[in-house]
């Protein structure tokens, strides 16, 4: 099952991440894909906000994986787009069970090495301000996160 979600403007996608958070559970993982600007790290920092992570959050382009532990639970956000799909030696999926919440921005560009269990939010530009939200869950889990919210 495939759900849409469309927002207006960063506030609302910083709204909807948080919307999400607020039905996390431990070792969640949210893969998002999306252009350059699409709001990938947008929709982090609203659910790192919802979170309570007293770190500013920003995109890791270039360290690959923050961890951020400040908030409720570890929040783990990783840009993999200058990996080339090289992350073997990584232990990226370590993350995944290690009790937080990882977030993986670009995940298209390593399909092998995601959970089978997690939830696709792929993030379609309309214009400046509107962006349509693709949200695919995988298992039952990231299912009951999609009725409850969306």
């Amino acid at each position: 099952m495939e759900y849409k979600f469309t927002t207006y403007s960063e506030q609302e996608t910083i709204e909807f991440a948080q919307n999400l958070e607020s039905e996390k559970f431990k070792n969640m993982v949210i893969c998002l894909e999306g252009d350059l600007g699409s709001g990938k790290t947008v929709f982090t920092k609203g659910f790192a906000q919802a979170l309570e992570v007293q770190e500013d959050v920003t995109s890791p382009t270039f360290n690959i994986i923050k961890e951020y532990t400040s908030g409720e639970m570890p929040l783990y956000h990783m840009d993999v787009y200058r990996l080339d799909g090289k992350v073997e030696d990584l232990g990226i999926e370590e993350y995944y069970t290690k009790g937080g919440i990882t977030i993986i921005e670009w995940s298209d560009t390593i399909e092998d090495y995601l959970p089978e269990k997690r939830l696709d939010i792929k993030i379609k530009v309309i214009d400046e301000e509107k962006r349509v939200f693709i949200v695919t869950p995988h298992g039952k889990k990231y299912e009951d996160l999609c009725e409850a919210v969306l």
